[in-house]
């Protein structure tokens, strides 16, 4: 190691390969924890680079638990945390109204590096058992439209760093990976960034993975649809800005969107919403992010019909009847 941050602190990057060899080597445990913070350390003073962020992700995907879950049109709703806006869990509910109009979801996530509660913390907290046999997921899917993966139990590289990141508090590399590396790699993405680089890396790595995706980017620096502001929105047919009124009829102030002190709290706001006692901001925030995950499928003709589609789920109660599904199959 002592050699690649010599490199590293020469202004130096990684090949694919080299980024590749590195991470392995992580998750092999052949680093001390000082070590691994120091390499962590070289990415927060630097942005990283299409190669190495692609290297990083081979060597999780080369080591990760593969999965077969029978569905082949999944999507997966995903921020990349570190945002530093502790909003409530935005993109999970998104998951679970997006599940309840019928898209199967296969949701990947953590707990929370730099915010109070990351999806892990809140599925956990609502009675979610993480797992990684393929069968029970699959059953999971099939039966509730939507499952969880927990994503140290599919990668080990992110158990053996999942501690010195939630020591170090801020966002790091392992934030940009986390959408990308999805085990069961399904067919259609929403990701949301917290920044505008971010968001030009994905759009280059994306299409060269051939995915099937939309970008999403709130201008004052949410990784998700805000509705505090206008939102970038990048995908595979080009790019675009659209406004609060034009995502989720209305805009809302930055306080709404609180996620609560602890994971309790935000476990608690959660359940208001989905089932359907929530406020008309967190609603609208949520059915925006829900819309546009279901319009990346392209199965509804324009972004009002998904909408329409979210709002469906959220007031017929389908997606708490997702969440409730899910949960009794633990």
């Amino acid at each position: 190691m002592k050699k690649i941050l010599q490199y590293l602190f020469e202004h130096k990057s990684l090949s694919r390969e080299q980024a590749m060899e590195v991470l392995v080597d992580i998750s092999n445990g052949k680093y001390n924890e000082h070590e691994i913070t120091s390499f962590i350390t070289v990415y927060l003073m630097r942005s990283i680079t299409i190669d190495e962020l692609m290297g990083f992700r081979d060597a999780l995907l080369s080591l990760a638990v593969k999965v077969n879950l029978g569905v082949d049109n999944a999507i997966d709703i995903v921020g990349t945390g570190g945002d530093g806006k502790d909003t409530f869990n935005i993109s999970t509910l998104a998951c679970f109204i997006v599940a309840g109009a019928g898209q199967p979801v296969v949701k990947h996530g953590n707990y929370g590096a730099s915010s109070i509660s990351g999806s892990s913390n809140v599925m956990e907290q609502l009675g979610y058992k993480f797992k990684n046999e393929e069968a029970a997921l699959a059953k999971e899917v099939k039966e509730a439209g939507i499952c969880f993966l927990h994503a140290p139990l599919f990668h080990p590289a992110l158990k053996t760093v999942g501690p010195l990141r939630r020591n170090m508090g801020v966002r790091t590399f392992f934030n940009m990976l986390g959408p990308i590396v999805n085990p069961a790699q399904p067919k259609f993405q929403l990701i949301g960034v917290y920044n505008l680089e971010m968001a030009r890396i994905y759009n280059y790595v994306l299409q060269l993975l051939d995915k099937e995706f939309t970008i999403i980017h709130s201008l004052d620096g949410y990784d998700e649809i805000s509705l505090t502001t206008d939102t970038k929105i990048l995908s595979n047919t080009g790019e675009s800005i659209k406004t609060p009124y034009q995502l989720g009829k209305k805009r809302v102030f930055a306080a709404e969107l609180e996620g609560g002190n602890t994971v309790a709290e935000a476990a608690a706001i959660f359940k208001n919403i989905i089932e359907g006692k929530g406020t008309w901001s967190q609603n609208a925030v949520v059915l925006a992010n829900a819309a546009m995950a279901l319009h990346v499928t392209g199965k509804y003709e324009n972004y009002d019909l998904a909408f329409q589609a979210a709002v469906n789920s959220l007031e017929t109660g389908a997606a708490n009847n997702c969440l409730q599904k899910l949960i009794s199959l633990q």
